[in-house]
């Protein structure tokens, strides 16, 4: 039999896969494959059992949210050869599993996994850190980590939006300095950033799936200016909403790597999860790092 390490995060959503597991187990057996299960207590437990354990087993999966996940690449990228990894979400919003079309419904997530293959996917590399798909500042980034896991898991993704709306009154603008590998440099005073590979950011923004290719070596670069009226404004609004790039209020282009100039008491989030601002930030798209399972 095929060893499979299944990592699953008791916490994440509503508690939804919780008595679920002995079925996807009963699943994942049925497909040949002999399954240790690992229950995290605390926030990179994934990231220490994948880098401690990830190269005894010929296949990894996950159970929990787009944080969970960034744990286990976060543990992968330590070990060579990776083995490929395979996510069944159960988190609150899911951004990163909606871009790659995996089922929200576990058990067949779960099934999905035992007829998928091996897809190439990019991650990304902040500074030191890396990422599975996003790492964003400004409007509703906050929201992502700052809100109560117990909100979270009573109201699942309505939390995210009633944060979200709290915070509105609450937006501030930065100025920052992005020089892409091309040698492009944007800078300006900033409401909102996304250095990205994915088409759903927070569950509030979606990008163009025809833009995003998610093994193309490039990250989708989204800025959004400060508006200064509230002509502006509403004109930035219906931009994000049409999918609609050609307005002045916003930039989007696609870039290898990027290197930022920020203030250093401005907070990022990466993959949902928070980190802390630093006066430069280097940011780089390692292609084709990971292998997941993806039944596409």
């Amino acid at each position: 039999m095929k060893k499979l390490l299944l990592l699953m995060n008791p916490c994440s959503g509503k508690k939804k896969a919780n008595p679920l597991l002995p079925d996807i187990i009963s699943i994942l057996n049925t497909a040949g494959y002999e399954v240790t299960v690992y229950v995290t207590a605390a926030r990179t437990d994934a990231t220490g059992i994948t880098a401690q354990r990830g190269g005894e087993f010929d296949l990894i999966a996950c159970i929990g949210g787009d944080g969970t996940f960034n744990e286990v690449v976060c543990g992968l990228c330590s070990l060579n050869p990776k083995p490929p990894v395979a996510y069944i979400p159960a988190g609150s919003t899911n951004d990163f599993a909606s871009s790659l079309q995996i089922s929200r419904d576990i058990l067949t997530a779960t099934r999905d996994i035992t007829l998928g293959k091996p897809h190439l996917l990019d991650i990304g590399l902040f500074n030191e850190r890396y990422f599975s798909y996003i790492a964003s500042f400004g409007a509703f980034t906050r929201t992502s980590y700052a809100t109560p896991q117990s909100l979270k898991n009573l109201l699942g993704h309505t939390a995210y939006l009633l944060s979200g709306i709290k915070e509105i009154a609450s937006i501030r603008t930065h100025h920052l300095r992005f020089t892409t590998a091309e040698g492009q440099v944007y800078e300006d005073d900033y409401l909102f950033g996304a250095i990205s590979n994915s088409t759903s950011v927070a569950g509030i923004l979606t990008l163009d799936p025809k833009l995003v290719d998610m093994n193309d070596g490039r990250f989708e670069l989204l800025l959004v200016r400060k508006p200064h009226s509230p002509l502006e404004l509403s004109d930035c609004i219906l931009s994000l909403k049409t999918q609609d790039y050609h307005s002045p209020m916003l930039t989007l282009i696609s870039t290898p790597s990027v290197e930022i100039e920020a203030p250093e008491d401005m907070d990022w989030t990466l993959d949902g999860e928070h980190e802390p601002g630093r006066p430069h930030c280097s940011v780089r798209n390692l292609h084709s790092s990971v292998e997941i399972i993806l039944n596409s």
